[in-house]
């Protein structure tokens, strides 16, 4: 890491307080959230922006939908971090402990629904080329249910995924061990 992880013990109340949420949930403290909080107005505007775009129950996409994305789109970027990162959670939410791999090396030969084909097809083209998105790219998306609503989710979590894989490179952040086994392995009780 180039910059230094925050220290939970000098974050503000309500920062430290996000952390230790996320902790109890997942067991272990992402390195994100210590990459981020020692700059607390971007902490706060990242999970804010995050949490609308990924914990909205509103639309057609899945959580799993949303995961597929940012492992798709993450791979093209080459960002470690959330590939493994979002991966695992992907592994998760679909239950299915090959797919995130499957999708970051070539999402074309997944074993995923057309209609997740559809979705990925749409956010690598936001990804690489969004300046040649046309209406026969919003049409591809409607024949698999997808409204036009869908269509700016998919587009707001390519693009913000864009941002935090860019800053990940930056920070030269690295993913926690414990996502290399989520949903591959049965979790421990507790």
């Amino acid at each position: 890491m180039r910059y230094p992880y925050a220290d939970i013990d000098d974050v503000e109340d309500d920062i430290r307080e996000t952390i230790l949420t996320v902790s109890e949930k997942s067991g272990f403290v992402p390195n994100v959230f210590l990459s981020l909080a020692r700059r607390p107005a971007e902490f706060r505007a990242f999970f804010a922006y995050y949490d609308a775009l990924m914990e909205k129950e509103a639309g057609n996409l899945s959580k799993g939908d949303r995961e597929m994305i940012v492992t798709a789109t993450s791979a093209v970027n080459n960002c470690l971090y959330c590939v493994v990162a979002h991966g695992a959670v992907l592994r998760i939410m679909e239950k299915k402990p090959h797919v995130a791999d499957q999708v970051a090396v070539n999402y074309r030969q997944a074993d995923i629904t057309d209609r997740q084909m559809a979705m990925l097809d749409f956010a690598m083209k936001v990804c690489t080329e969004p300046w040649v998105l046309c209406d026969d790219d919003f049409a591809a998306l409607d024949d698999h249910g997808f409204d036009d609503e869908d269509a700016w989710d998919i587009g707001a979590i390519t693009g913000f995924f864009g941002l935090s894989n860019r800053m990940a490179h930056v920070g030269g952040m690295m993913p926690n061990p414990e996502f290399y086994l989520m949903g591959r392995v049965p979790r421990e009780r507790k």
